[in-house]
């Protein structure tokens, strides 16, 4: 369960997120890596480092406003950010042990998704979110235009 329950929320946070629409859910995805970003902040034990952490955190967030790659990237730095707080800091949450690991198995999950482009798992295979099928053919390109 140690392995799987990461997993399993990453899962869940995906289809929570799927279910708000596009532009929000990439812009709300910004905001929720900012968060994760200074969420060591009091008390992580690694000093100075939080800081500097949750300053890049906070830059790549805000990329991620208009671009499901950065937010991604930012995921993927709070995966790295949490495995060093296994290893040499406190967990994420002080009573739980063990958090700082759970945490660096399901934003992966989260940084997975977002790096293919946040869409709706039951619209896979239809173009992105941001761009229905509809709007493409309007737009007479077939493709959806890339936002990055």
């Amino acid at each position: 369960m140690r392995y799987l329950a990461p997993v399993l929320i990453g899962l869940l946070y995906v289809v929570l997120m799927s279910l708000v629409p596009e532009p929000h859910r990439r812009r709300l995805n910004a905001v929720m890596v900012a968060g994760a970003g200074a969420a060591y902040l009091g008390g992580g034990g690694l000093g100075g480092g939080e800081f500097a952490f949750t300053a890049v955190a906070t830059w790549v967030a805000y990329r991620g406003l208009d671009s499901w790659t950065f937010v991604g990237v930012g995921w993927l730095l709070h995966t790295a950010w949490d495995v060093v707080h296994h290893l040499k800091g406190h967990p994420i949450v002080p009573f739980a042990h063990d958090s700082s690991f759970g945490c660096a198995l399901c934003d992966p999950v989260i940084a997975l998704w977002c790096l293919r482009g946040g869409r709706a798992p039951w619209n896979r295979g239809q173009g992105t979110d941001e761009f229905p099928a509809a709007a493409r053919s309007a737009l007479g390109t077939g493709t959806a235009p890339s936002k990055e």
